[in-house]
């Protein structure tokens, strides 16, 4: 399962960067219990859901501020191209959740590993 979220200032330059990422990042075992295989190694499969909420500014306060987040036009748009990029890439099935809805959905987290992919540390805005 992958959450998504588009931060103001995102382009094309960071939804490649974390396609390209997402596929090939080796967080899956090999035969020697080694995360050393990716998405594309294991034949995986995404469920993609859009999460806004994972752009919450907790600096100041204790009120969350979204006001990083991508307006929901455009964020929708590369929420989309994200998706469509991951096939593009060589996943082959990426399930969506509905963008903007309040959908409730359910993880059970089979392993000690949970990755944010953050663009800002490969990609110069």
């Amino acid at each position: 399962m992958i959450l998504f979220c588009a931060l103001e200032g995102d382009g094309d330059g960071e939804l490649d960067t974390l396609i390209r990422k997402t596929v090939n990042l080796r967080v899956f075992e090999d035969e020697n219990g080694k995360m050393n295989r990716s998405l594309l190694d294991v034949d995986g499969e995404v469920l993609c859901i859009s999460q806004f909420t994972l752009a919450a500014d907790t600096k100041k306060g204790n009120r969350p501020s979204f006001i990083g987040a991508m307006e929901p036009i455009a964020a929708k748009k590369m929420y989309e191209k994200y998706c469509a990029g991951l096939k593009n890439a060589g996943i082959k099935r990426v399930e969506t959740g509905v963008f903007g809805a309040d959908m409730q959905v359910s993880l059970v987290n089979d392993g000690p590993v949970t990755i944010m992919l953050d663009t800002e540390i490969w990609c110069k805005k």
